[in-house]
């Protein structure tokens, strides 16, 4: 069986430290008082000894099932298997394994995800919601993942500050013309994005926003975005909140012979895996996977080992810690000078001297 195996495990560990069993178990479940130097000795022994612990016979020792639920709104954008993984990864060093549920961005499948999950025994969940919902009563602990701004969010990036740090960006470079492109206007991430995109332009910089939702339901899916227009009528700059966003706008771009960065700067969000590799490299905001997985993890763990004064655990309810992850601009090909208002600069000098 599973829990003789662990057991000798265990006892190996043990004997090769010259410490009690009592103190290993300790020091790789994180609980007693254990002196980090020795933790790390434990634990170096017992990967040395290939020592894998019994989910199962914990559960049936302790009645926990050692098993945090994840439910992401949509695992088919490229942004949430990462994720998922900096969360699996973080939920793996505290000792839990992690069940995953799509909630394919809808409210109502949102509400069963986390309902199936608490059926199959999860101590405790970490929610990415879909965009303009919140998370109401749940019958164990959660951690949100979402934008400050959300009630009751637990970890988020910093997006306002991220796009602050993007419209700082496009403001050195000259652009005081820009295009804002969002996908939803219910999305409180986004309206966080464009809020601080904004902020970080200087004061006479015009802007307008072009919700792609709002497009695609007066002109079919996959619409054009217009983007040549709004180079033709003045604008210099486009900046997406998502770098699927921008890439549509780099496509069109190119499409209709509008060079990047030359005659117009996109930049995105959220650094996905193919950013670098796409020509021009993208220009876009990254967020700290693993600081945001981190912080949500610890904060759920720690609700979780939290006991009432019965020895019972915990009830359920969202863990607010309301902490924000500051976000890295990552400077590419993709954003460049405003090369238009140099030239009218040089017109205008040119002209003076001449006068």
């Amino acid at each position: 069986m599973n829990s003789g195996r662990t057991g000798a495990n265990l006892t190996a560990i043990a004997s090769a430290l010259n410490v009690s069993t009592a103190t290993v178990s300790n020091a790789l479940s994180g609980k007693g008082r254990v002196s980090a130097e020795l933790t790390e000795k434990v634990r170096q022994k017992a990967a040395e000894l290939g020592y894998v612990p019994s989910v199962a016979g914990r559960a049936l020792r302790t009645g926990k099932s050692g098993v945090l639920g994840l439910v992401l709104p949509d695992i088919a954008n490229p942004l949430f298997p990462q994720i998922a993984q900096a969360i699996e990864k973080a939920a793996a060093a505290a000792g839990y394994g992690v069940l995953i549920a799509d909630s394919h961005g809808d409210v109502a499948m949102q509400t069963q995800a986390i309902n199936r999950l608490i059926e199959r025994g999860v101590e405790g969940m970490v929610v990415v919601p879909r965009r303009g919902t919140r998370i109401g009563t749940v019958d164990c602990p959660v951690a949100v993942i979402d934008s400050p701004s959300t009630p009751g969010n637990t970890v988020s990036a910093d997006h306002w500050e991220g796009g602050h740090q993007v419209g700082r960006h496009l403001a050195e470079l000259g652009h005081d013309r820009v295009v804002i492109i969002g996908n939803n206007p219910d999305s409180n991430v986004q309206n966080d994005r464009i809020g601080g995109i904004r902020s970080g332009l200087t004061n006479a910089a015009h802007t307008e926003i072009v919700w792609i939702s709002a497009l695609e339901k007066q002109n079919g899916a996959g619409c054009p975005l217009g983007v040549a227009d709004k180079v033709a009528q003045g604008f210099t700059a486009f900046a997406a909140v998502s770098d699927l966003h921008a890439l549509r706008v780099l496509t069109e771009l190119q499409r209709d012979g509008i060079n990047v960065p030359e005659q117009a700067t996109v930049t995105g969000f959220d650094d996905l895996i193919w950013a670098p590799v796409v020509t021009p490299a993208l220009t876009t905001i990254r967020m700290d996977m693993a600081r945001i997985a981190d912080v949500a993890i610890t904060a759920l763990v720690r609700s979780i080992d939290m006991e009432s004064p019965d020895n019972s655990p915990v009830s359920g309810g969202v863990v607010a810690d309301i902490s924000k992850v500051v976000m890295e601009l990552i400077v590419r090909h993709s954003s460049g000078p405003n090369n238009k208002k140099q030239a009218n600069n040089k017109t205008s000098t040119a002209g003076e001297r001449t006068s």
